[in-house]
């Protein structure tokens, strides 16, 4: 009797992703080659960190120990692997039992509208609204007109990496996509199926070659202060500290503020940058000359 044929699903889905990742090499996924390296193909941890899933869950795949992956995860994967299309349906083969669940509901995020009222308020301090997967529901007027530069205000990661604006706004765009990139990978890791995660992971490796490499790489968490050096259009550098706070009330979103050095020339600056970009009034005729 042929024993390949009677195999247990989640046993021949571990050997498949073993055998198909053993035949792609790190050049053919964007990956660094320097370096001697122990097996032919892509490690375990650099599948993971391309798919956007944590290491411990994509070990759990290939040992069988998880029996649930979702579509968007083998979706994933398939792309991470660069199957073709009679791999890719005995991927989803193999899972069958795991792909006929029912899609995980995307994460709806909100922002409350005391916390929009809070920012909108703030006239001279750029501050905005981030969530899980680094997406910007809120700014204010000034946050606005600090990142005017970019062609769209939607996700941090988007702007940092495919948007050629961030090469001349950062002063140091190297570190602010190693932070975002860190951020977003602790997020994966507590969530390995989030489908908002995977698809940003997925567009980012597709379209963003630095990306790749960077999502392939460990980092450690990056402290929520900084100084923020940047250089814009229109009133030129600014030198802005930047605090990230955790918003108890919605988990997942976090209230980041830019501000200037008390008498700095930052100050100076964003009080141009708020007079620019402020709408004009309309026009009061003067009561004493009538209609």
């Amino acid at each position: 009797m042929d024993n390949d044929t009677h195999r247990d699903p989640v046993e021949g889905l571990g050997e498949f992703l073993r055998s198909r990742r053993g035949r792609l090499s790190p050049a053919a996924a964007g990956l660094p080659t320097a370096g001697r390296r122990r097996v032919p193909g892509l490690r375990r941890d650099e599948v993971a960190m391309l798919a956007g899933v944590s290491l411990s869950y994509y070990c759990r795949l290939e040992q069988g120990r998880e029996v649930s992956p979702s579509p968007r995860v083998l979706e994933a994967m398939a792309r991470v692997l660069q199957l073709g299309d009679e791999d890719k349906r005995e991927l989803f083969r193999l899972a069958q039992p795991a792909a006929r669940r029912t899609k995980a509901p995307v994460r709806v995020e909100r922002v409350r509208p005391h916390l929009r009222q809070l920012i909108e308020s703030w006239t001279r301090t750029p501050a905005f609204i981030i969530g899980h997967a680094q997406d910007l529901l809120a700014t204010n007027a000034l946050a606005d007109a600090l990142y005017r530069d970019f062609a769209r205000h939607d996700n941090v990661l988007r702007m940092l990496f495919l948007d050629p604006a961030a090469k001349t706004f950062y002063r140091s765009p190297e570190r602010a996509r190693h932070r975002a990139v860190a951020d977003l990978q602790q997020t994966a890791a507590s969530t390995p199926e989030d489908p908002r995660i995977l698809e940003l992971v997925g567009e980012l490796s597709v379209r963003s070659g630095e990306f790749r490499t960077l999502w392939a790489r460990r980092h450690t968490r990056v402290p929520p202060y900084e100084i923020k050096r940047v250089h814009h259009s229109v009133v030129g550098d600014l030198e802005l500290r930047r605090e990230a706070f955790t918003i108890r009330s919605v988990p997942g979103q976090q209230l980041v503020i830019l501000q200037a050095e008390p008498g700095s020339p930052s100050v100076d600056g964003l009080a141009l940058l708020g007079s620019v970009s402020a709408p004009e009034m309309p026009h009061q005729q003067n009561p004493a000359h009538g209609t």
